[in-house]
């Protein structure tokens, strides 16, 4: 311990002395550490954390597989009550659950849309939910047309209910029906993983049911002594009890399998922060190089101390001992403070757009210190420490006091090996910044390509609100029209409103599909014309959405529930089923009589075709799509529709939507009698939908940026040393006739073979790695030719700029004064 701190203070007085050098290594240390701890931390709170619930690797979501991937993570009750059967065996409890229901609240003559979960009687055993007052849901519940109860949130009952202490037995209003309170959640119970709902009411799934309509997800707590493995085995088992029930429901290729929650929650959002994570670990490597650099620089000229302390009795392996404590405390001085900036500014950069990544709440407030990130971030500190000081100091070991002596005022073989090292060293730098830098050019133009490519769609001055039309007010489709029709009449009487349609997707935004039937048509036994994309619309969709009309026409007032069954198609649609004839005109069965949901749906004539529309994001081809009129959905599909899913009332407007949001939401309140849930701006839906890739290029630039800074000055680094090293040799050839031409013309040859050969090697790098970028690109090939031609010309560009300033520098040498420089 006497030795650790003797080496510290003797650290400490060396950096005093040499300030600029301590600040040089502590800010391209901060810099390496902060970027891959603020990346860490990220990693750590979406994909590492663990869900907040009881032995949360107990916990597993229930999905479907198509040809070994998995397909959505919506499930059917069909597939939900054959995965029932598998409770006590497999599972200890299962339990189905919807969440983000709008349900209104209404008390003392004011409502507002609360967001609630439809869940089974197993829910709050699955999730190990506590209850603080009454009791969760019976079997009996959650049975058809059983009574309505509901289970409340601590929050709910706190601030909704003032925290009635006798609140169970009493009635609460929900999209006007009365709901008996039955129980309330325990404080402590975070809801936030669960989409945070405030209410929960009983799915009430009918146990004889032959609905394959995927709606709902499915968890699982897994039994005593069961791993996941076994669990995925029987459920893929289970596969045969489906067919046997319900064979014409089995598509080719299909499974079932079980993941663990945190993996569901995720999703494919891990390969992309791991791969983020890989980036920056560049970064760091950068910073280590050129600290190492700077490093044998330091150690050649301390060259004088060291002999003389390994003459007067210090041994190899103390030496080593003091050179690695300098180090490791840079590390740990740069790894703090780079650690503390790192999560400021990831923070900050959450706070102003999270770009859709899962598991972070309240602005990023959930990225912060806990144990993992301390062991990483202590971790990569020594480990940095280590990385760039151990070959300095093993390099400074070797020098006795007679070879330094013997060497004073020329180049030794140290020196020659010392600068080869260095050169290496740089040329690394270099290699590592083209990675990066070809990385962020092909995202920045896979940002540009999903700007301008073809939406089929204008966002322009659209602005969207959400309204509930939940509850026995709109229980009949017929309701629903009337209300549609007269809110879109009101609307357009707002002078500078140009259009309005409702719907319930929005482009970017749609998540139901469903299969069909083409009349006429022979089909093997159990399949399906095919499937498609589908939305429910009013007439004005279109025009709102500036969507255009290829052939046939529109939907009109007179689609009601009385007219023959229409359906508009998307030239995708009718392009893959009718290629070589004509799709208008022909008829379709949507849902095939396989849904009980759908079991009224009538045949409906292809009366329109529209322009492709990426429904389901920028970066996803336009897909088979079907709309149909709203005013034609059966009373149960209208009610399944609207108990479930908001309303989207799409306005536009002449001019910027925002001065006139506040008009177009008193008059929905005032047609709908239900308050509006949200307002936003088709543009701002737009943004949202490409956050993720727009975080991905500014964190690839930034990381781009940094090790371009860290190249560039490991180059100057170096050559400034070299030159200086070179003082007195080039003082002579300077006096002997030496033309500073001459001398400026060899360091850029020295500067240029460098910058040339690390463009090379991490040109032919990035040409072997870009391939693991291809799944985050969009517009642009993974060895896009442009990139890789102009990416490195532009760092070949600053590389030489930079050797041009030493050059210059060289060229001004007096002789005298190098001819006495020692």
């Amino acid at each position: 311990m006497q030795t650790l701190l003797a080496d510290l203070k003797q650290a400490l007085r060396l950096f005093r002395a040499s300030p600029g050098f301590a600040v040089a290594v502590i800010a391209a240390i901060a810099l390496g550490i902060g970027t891959t701890t603020a990346i860490f931390s990220v990693v750590n709170a979406v994909v590492l954390k663990p869900v907040p619930f009881p032995e949360p690797d107990r916990i597993v979501q229930l999905q479907i597989t198509r040809d070994g991937a998995a397909f959505g993570t919506s499930v059917s009750p069909t597939k939900f009550m054959v995965w029932r059967e598998l409770r006590g065996e497999v599972f200890s409890d299962i339990t189905g659950f919807m969440v983000g229901v709008p349900l209104t609240f209404a008390q003392a003559d004011v409502s507002e849309v609360i967001s609630g979960a439809r869940v089974t009687e197993g829910y709050f055993r699955v999730f190990g939910a506590p209850i603080a007052r009454g009791r969760a849901f019976t079997p009996d519940e959650d049975r058809p047309n059983a009574a309505p109860a509901v289970v409340l949130s601590h929050a709910f009952w706190r601030d909704r209910l003032a925290a009635d202490p006798d609140v169970v037995g009493k009635a609460v209003s929900l999209s006007g029906a009365p709901y008996t309170v039955i129980g309330v959640l325990g404080e402590a119970f975070d809801l936030r993983e669960l989409g945070d709902p405030q209410v929960f009411v009983p799915l009430q799934l009918d146990p004889s049911t032959t609905d394959h309509a995927h709606t709902f997800r499915a968890a699982a707590r897994l039994a005593p002594g069961v791993t996941l493995e076994q669990a995925q085995v029987r459920m893929a088992a289970s596969i045969a009890a489906f067919h046997a029930r319900f064979p014409a429901a089995v598509q080719a290729g299909e499974s079932f399998t079980a993941v663990t929650l945190r993996e569901a929650l995720v999703g494919d959002t891990s390969r992309t922060l791991w791969v983020l994570l890989g980036a920056v670990a560049f970064v760091l490597l950068i910073a280590c190089v050129n600290v190492a650099g700077l490093l044998l620089i330091r150690a050649s000229r301390r060259r004088r101390e060291i002999a003389i302390r390994s003459a007067l009795g210090a041994g190899r392996r103390r030496i080593v001992q003091q050179l690695l404590t300098e180090s490791l405390l840079l590390a740990a001085v740069g790894g703090g403070l780079g650690v503390g900036i790192g999560l400021v500014a990831m923070r900050a950069l959450l706070a102003i757009d999270t770009a859709g990544l899962p598991r972070l709440f309240d602005a990023g407030a959930s990225v912060g210190m806990d144990w993992r990130l301390v062991t990483f971030a202590v971790a990569v500190s020594l480990g940095t420490g280590v990385l760039f000081g151990l070959m300095p100091a093993l390099a400074s070991a070797r020098v006795d006091l007679h070879t330094v002596i013997k060497s004073a005022g020329s180049r030794s073989g140290d020196d020659r090996r010392e600068g080869r090292t260095r050169s290496a060293l740089v040329l690394v730098e270099i290699a590592l910044a083209v990675v990066l830098l070809i990385g962020a050019a092909l995202l920045i133009r896979t940002s540009i390509a999903l700007g301008s490519v073809e939406r089929g769609f204008s966002a322009d001055n659209v602005l969207l609100l959400r309204t509930s039309l939940a509850g026995s007010r709109y229980a009949s489709t017929a309701s629903v029209e009337q209300a549609v029709r007269l809110g879109r009449e009101r609307l357009r009487s707002i002078p500078g409103v140009v259009d309005v349609g409702t719907a319930h997707s929005v482009p970017t935004r749609f998540e139901s599909n469903l299969p069909f039937n083409i009349v006429g048509r022979e089909l093997p036994q159990g399949e399906f014309s095919g499937g498609g994309d589908y939305a429910v619309t009013s007439p004005g969709y279109f025009a709102t959405f500036r969507t255009p009309l290829l052939r046939g026409r529109d939907f009109s007032d007179a689609d009601t529930g009385g007219a023959p069954g229409a359906v508009i198609v998307n030239q995708s649609f009718a392009s893959r089923f009718w290629p070589d004839g004509d799709a208008l005109g022909a008829r379709i069965w949507i849902g095939g009589g396989r849904m009980d949901i759908l079991g009224n749906e009538p045949e409906r004539e292809i009366v329109g075709i529209v322009g492709d529309v990426r429904n389901r994001g920028l970066d996803d081809e336009p897909a088979p799509t079907m709309y149909v009129p709203q005013a034609q959905l059966s009373d149960p599909f209208n009610a399944f529709f609207l108990g479930n899913i908001p309303l989207v009332w799409a306005v536009r407007t002449a001019a910027s939507p925002g001065s006139l949001a506040g008009v177009i939401e008193d008059e929905l309140r005032l047609v709908t009698g239900v308050p509006v849930i949200d307002t936003e701006t088709m543009e701002e839906v737009v943004s949202t939908s490409i956050a993720r890739e727009r975080f991905n290029m500014l964190l690839m630039s930034i990381f781009g940026g940094a090790a371009l800074v860290l190249a560039a000055l490991g180059i100057f680094g170096l050559l400034a040393y070299s030159v200086q090293q070179r003082t007195q040799e080039l003082g002579i050839r300077v006096a002997l006739g030496a033309e500073p031409e001459q001398i400026r013309r060899m360091v850029l040859r020295q500067g240029a073979v460098l910058v040339g050969a690390g463009v090379a090697v991490g040109l032919a790098a990035a040409f072997y790695l870009s391939g693991s970028l291809a799944s985050f690109l969009f517009g642009v090939e993974p060895r896009d030719a442009l990139v890789f031609v102009t990416v490195p010309a532009a760092l070949t560009l600053i590389g030489l700029a930079t050797v041009a300033v030493v050059a210059l520098r060289a060229g001004r040498l007096d002789p005298l004064e190098a001819l006495r420089y020692e």
